[in-house]
């Protein structure tokens, strides 16, 4: 154990709005936007490229939930974000004139859901947008217009269409439909008049690890994220009309997870292999010198961020596991960089823990990845130990800051999230791996987690919590309720407690999705009982740990409902628990105070249990 206890860090520090967060160009170079605390609100900041930061100004004015994403028109005039109505996920598409502050809602359509589909430099005064105003289930695909507010229906869904490409020439001629067999056809047209055909299409299998990039420069192929053939998904360029294709980036494991395209050319100059870290691969023979001036900027991963029309200037993020992230400017005619800041600087003063890639074998031999945090300066255990479950589940854990490990450890707890099956990134094989096995294999590897770090002398086996939000939140409640001898507690936020109630009230948009949710979940109307057994909300009984649960009330994918119902069966039998409810909050808490307020509450209930350290 360490001899020094490191100084608490304060959750504002951690928890609280950032600094400075996500930088962006102007089209033209001259001008730098981030988001940044107006009055404790997140907004948009723009001033002069090397300005000093009395020279930036506030050109947003939300004082509510803070805007979490902008992007620059590329007309060099507006800034455009999206918002929401406390947590509902019926975003509005704004524009905003940085020169005279005028802040206009493109989309002002009531219960409606605007999708960004794309921007083009060729057509700078134009969005592609996607709506549901006609029909709540599906995004029909709109040009708008950003000077005037103007809408022109370009592409009808045609039933089941869950999302629309563009080509070079801002037509949109691609097109991903879900199948009744939860697989994906890929539909491509010749021009915005002509009929929609399927040169390709994923099964089941594939669905998930597959799907469209975007077109060629110029507009007779595509790049394509797919699977079929292989386990892992490949980067590859489509012949939608002989129906080639032509394998540029693989791993026989990992999956391609992000391409980055020339937002002028189309073309692709880079793919990322998401192993233990993301590793880039270099396509474009002209960026490569830049990759490799870039990669000795920052310790870290990076990615490009964000570029002038010119594409002589970047900005570039640095993530790092023991350090917020970083931003840099890069000039490519010099081959220089220069740091410009950290979106949280604070953490400087405070000993922070590096995050180390680990793998264990579960018990059916399958080989699962996943990262542990230790608290800093122990470099042996036994610790109480934190899991730590991501959600989706079809998403992973990644290297790099993460503040909940960072809280979890400097609190004295080992965090340990794992990529059990189910988890995408180590292909399609690993990913199928967890269908129908919610509750039952998905979890079996949680637990295999556990008594690995057991194992190992990581965590101490009297105190071990579980805790996630969304499927973490689920597999929180499942901890309790199927294995409840392995945790001391668990800390479930947005989770379902039932599946049937979770799939039987889905978002209306996600209804072309159902059959995903029936193929690697099960389905309500033929295997109730089935997924009943899978729900921790008839099992109830079967907790013997203290539970924290948190909710937003707008939660649109996991409703208000899921939580309260196993609320009232805790309190019916006299279960020890906590329930937080944020009225203001949809799937997760995007206001400060709220997620202040939710981390104040864990940290006093983990430490109750626990016996780790707690900020008063």
């Amino acid at each position: 154990m360490a001899e020094k206890t490191p100084k608490l860090i304060p959750r504002e520090v951690l928890f609280g709005n950032p600094e400075r967060v996500q930088p962006r160009l102007s089209p033209d170079g001259t001008r730098l936007s981030y988001l940044a605390p107006k009055d404790g609100v997140l907004n948009v900041w723009v001033g002069p490229v090397g300005g000093g930061n009395e020279e930036f100004q506030p050109v947003t004015d939300d004082r509510k939930r803070g805007i979490q994403a902008h992007f620059w028109a590329e007309d060099n005039r507006h800034v455009v974000y999206v918002q929401d109505e406390a947590g509902d996920e019926n975003w509005r598409v704004h524009a905003v004139d940085p020169a005279t502050r005028e802040d206009r809602d493109l989309t002002p359509y009531a219960e409606v859901q605007a999708q960004l589909v794309a921007k083009s430099r060729r057509f700078p005064d134009e969005l592609l947008v996607g709506l549901n105003k006609e029909n709540p289930e599906l995004h029909d695909a709109y040009r708008l217009t950003l000077s005037t507010g103007g809408l022109e229906l370009v592409a009808k869904n045609p039933g089941n269409v869950v999302g629309w490409v563009a080509d070079r020439d801002f037509r949109v001629r691609g097109a991903l439909a879900a199948t009744a067999e939860g697989g994906f056809d890929l539909l491509v047209r010749e021009g915005e008049e002509a009929a929609f055909r399927q040169p390709a299409s994923w099964d089941k299998e594939d669905a998930l690890s597959s799907g469209p990039v975007g077109f060629t420069g110029d507009g007779e192929k595509m790049y394509l994220l797919d699977s079929r053939g292989a386990n892992a998904a490949r980067l590859t360029v489509f012949d939608p009309a002989g129906g080639e294709s032509e394998v540029l980036v693989e791993d026989p494991r990992y999956d391609v997870g992000q391409v980055m395209t020339h937002p002028d050319t189309h073309e692709a100059q880079a793919a990322a292999i998401e192993r233990a870290r993301t590793e880039w691969v270099v396509l474009d023979g002209g960026i490569r010198e830049d990759f490799e001036t870039i990669g000795k900027l920052g310790r870290g991963d990076f990615d490009v961020v964000s570029r002038d029309h010119a594409d002589e200037n970047w900005l570039v993020a640095f993530i790092a596991d023991d350090n917020g992230p970083s931003y840099y400017s890069y000039d490519r005619r010099e081959k220089k960089g220069m740091h410009l800041f950290d979106a949280r600087p604070d953490l400087g003063d405070y000993e922070l823990s590096r995050m180390r890639p680990i793998s264990f074998t579960a018990r059916d031999g399958l080989r699962i990845e996943g990262y542990l945090t230790l608290p800093p300066g122990v470099e042996d255990g036994p610790v109480p130990m934190v899991l730590n479950v991501h959600g989706g589940p079809w998403a992973r854990d990644g290297w790099g800051y993460d503040p909940e490990a960072q809280w979890l450890a400097n609190r004295g707890y080992a965090c340990l999230q794992v990529n059990y099956r189910g988890s995408t990134g180590y292909g399609k094989d690993f990913l199928n791996a967890g269908n129908r096995e919610w509750g039952a294999k998905m979890h079996d590897d949680l637990v295999d987690a556990v008594e690995w770090a057991i194992s190992e002398g990581i965590a101490d086996p009297e105190r071990v919590a579980i805790y996630g939000g969304s499927y973490g939140g689920y597999a929180a409640l499942v901890g309790a309720t199927f294995t409840p001898e392995l945790f001391r507690c668990a800390v479930d936020i947005v989770g379902p407690s039932s599946l049937v109630t979770l799939i039987e009230s889905i978002p209306p948009y996600w209804k072309p999705l159902i059959s995903t949710f029936h193929e690697r979940v099960g389905n309500p109307e033929t295997e109730r009982e089935f997924l009943e057994s899978r729900s921790p909300l008839f099992f109830v009984d079967r907790i013997r740990v203290p539970m924290l649960i948190a909710q937003g009330a707008n939660d649109p994918r996991v409703k208000q409902a899921e939580s309260e119902q196993i609320v009232a069966a805790m309190k019916e039998r006299g279960i020890d628990h906590e329930y937080l409810l944020f009225e203001d909050e949809g799937h997760g808490f995007a206001r400060p105070e709220n997620r202040l307020e939710f981390y104040a509450a864990a940290e006093k209930f983990l430490a109750r249990h626990l016996g780790g350290r707690s900020e008063e």
